[in-house]
């Protein structure tokens, strides 16, 4: 696994042991980069360029890593389990990121509903939760981001999005289907939009994403 562009272009990243975790594989990150790429910020920046990004849910913490790679100025990651904080805080390292990042040890819905969480507004949210995961509702409820990137094994129902958010791209890889979501017009976060038709269609990649 390697960051895919940016300043840290080729570097090799870590990733946990075991089976806990399935790490975005390079293909579908490099995918769900471009289409952010098309995308600007009501900054009129791209949405990555400068942004504030919580990768939640973070593993290794390859999607906030790109993102820091790319450009934007700090990236909160948040994971329960001991060891992906673990190599979170590894990879930053031997990246020399750390005075950009900011580590946290928790429970994703429990970071969202505490003080901290609730207070911070992101830019761009990163969610790759494990498969079993089914409380989107809820944490897109919860969730303070004007541009949030969703992997999930099933398309979100309308119901999950509610009146805060519309799709904007969506595309599957095999078992993996990546969503796009934006905030929806009217909201202080959801000032970004997107260039180009509101669905593409990639390449699948094959084995876990």
């Amino acid at each position: 696994m390697r960051v895919i562009a940016g300043s840290h272009r080729g570097r090799i990243l870590q990733a946990p042991a075991g089976l806990s975790t399935r790490p975005t594989g390079d293909r579908v990150r490099e995918a769900i980069f471009d289409v952010l790429g098309s995308m600007t910020s009501f900054r009129g920046t791209a949405v990555v360029q400068g942004a504030s990004v919580l990768d939640l849910f973070a593993g290794s913490g390859a999607m906030g890593i790109e993102a820091l790679s790319r450009g934007a100025a700090r990236a909160v990651f948040v994971d329960s389990d001991p060891l992906s904080v673990e190599v979170v805080q590894r990879n930053l390292a031997a990246l020399g990121l750390e005075d950009r990042a900011t580590v946290r040890r928790a429970e994703a819905m429990s970071w969202l509903a505490g003080a901290r969480g609730a207070e911070e507004r992101f830019d761009l949210a990163l969610c790759d939760p494990p498969y079993a995961f089914d409380a989107w509702g809820d944490l897109l409820g919860r969730l303070q981001s004007a541009v949030c990137v969703v992997e999930s094994s099933r398309p979100l129902p309308p119901s999950d999005l509610g009146s805060r958010w519309e799709l904007a791209r969506s595309k599957r890889y095999s078992g993996t289907l990546v969503a796009v979501l934006r905030a929806a017009p009217g909201r202080p976060e959801g000032a970004s939009r997107p260039a180009g038709t509101p669905e593409e269609k990639g390449p699948e990649e094959k084995g876990t994403a």
